[in-house]
């Protein structure tokens, strides 16, 4: 089956909740970067009437969803196509998560695991907390600002990392993909997305002001890449179903694009006649024989239930298996002394 790859950016806030941009300041950034699509989502405000083209962009609006009366907060929901207002709910994330599946919509946890910062009560850790819930497509496992948040230990710190960010940037916590491991071991279809968490807020420290982590800068480093059955035409009434659909599929990966372009990435899988993608559940037939490649040189590791079963250090793994699975891809490369994340892929589950 023919595939069409794009990417964008899922998680972006402007001046409707605690974001500085408009929506389509939002959309010229995100184009400027070469996002394909953006998603505005805003804390506890769903806009409507704001989605629409910009040339080859397609901006559309979701919402960030929480309790505001919880304290200390926790459990943000990110809801994507749910086209009506369901911050009301928040109070309780399994009536809200059933809600946004009532309403055709669909949902990932939010920075479910975060890190807080000393230096401001306004940098506190926001993780996700009622794990008993279900019904949500899967988790944004990385999340730029949540990773940045968690770098800023000192005064000191905080100063490097504004100048300094991409030096900060290292992948996923690995409390995240440990959960993510522990879930998908319970037999549960998870998938991954990443996510700027863009503000463009300008931070002041002393005489210092910046604004730390723009807009367009947050779009050229952690996004999701999606697979649709059909291109994108460039009109929304169009694109929003394909792009939802896949989001929805669990066909993504999340890329770090700038530490090195993530187009092109593909992990397959195949049973005798049988074949998957990524977001794909698959019948054994005998013996499963998953096939990874990657667009540049990287550490490439294949996962289930938690374990490398498999790694290959360059563009290409190949792995023969019997058993059955949650299989998922991390990938890593070299970035100065250190490893840094890549690209995580969504798993294809073998039955």
């Amino acid at each position: 089956m023919s595939v069409y790859e794009y990417v964008g950016n899922l998680h972006v806030h402007t001046s409707y909740s605690d974001g500085e941009a408009l929506h389509a300041e939002v959309a010229t950034a995100a184009a400027h970067a070469g996002l394909d699509f953006v998603v505005t989502t805003d804390h506890n405000v769903w806009v409507n009437g704001i989605e629409r083209s910009y040339g080859r962009l397609v901006l559309m609006v979701g919402e960030e969803i929480h309790d505001v009366r919880r304290r200390p907060q926790a459990n943000h929901l990110l809801a994507y196509n749910v086209e009506a207002e369901l911050a009301p709910l928040a109070s309780d994330p399994q009536q809200l998560i059933d809600a946004v599946n009532e309403h055709g919509g669909f949902c990932y946890l939010a920075h479910p695991f975060e890190y807080r910062s000393p230096i401001s009560p306004d940098l506190a850790a926001i993780p996700w907390v009622d794990w008993d819930v279900g019904g949500y497509t899967g988790l944004e496992i990385w999340n730029t600002m949540s990773e940045f948040k968690g770098l800023m230990r000192s005064k000191l710190s905080a100063v490097y990392y504004a100048y300094f960010p991409s030096r900060g940037i290292r992948g996923p916590f690995r409390a995240t993909l440990r959960q993510w491991d522990h879930l998908l071991s319970q037999g549960r279809r998870v998938a991954a997305i990443g996510g700027a968490d863009a503000h463009g807020t300008t931070y002041s420290l002393g005489p210092l002001n910046r604004v730390v982590l723009p807009y367009e800068y947050l779009f050229r480093c952690v996004n999701t890449h999606i697979l649709t059955e059909r291109p994108l035409n460039r009109h929304l009434d169009h694109d929003k179903p394909l792009i939802y659909d896949a989001l929805r599929s669990g066909r993504t990966w999340v890329g770090y694009d700038r530490l090195a372009p993530t187009a092109e990435f593909r992990f397959r899988a195949r049973s005798m006649t049988n074949q998957a993608m990524i977001g794909d559940e698959m019948a054994r037939t005998g013996a499963t024989v998953f096939e990874v490649q990657t667009p540049s040189r990287g550490d490439i590791q294949l996962v289930a239930n938690g374990q490398v079963v498999a790694r290959a250090r360059g563009t290409t793994l190949k792995f023969t298996t019997a058993q059955p699975g949650a299989y998922r891809v991390e990938v890593y490369r070299g970035s100065g002394l250190e490893r840094r994340g890549w690209i995580f892929s969504s798993p294809i589950y073998v039955k």
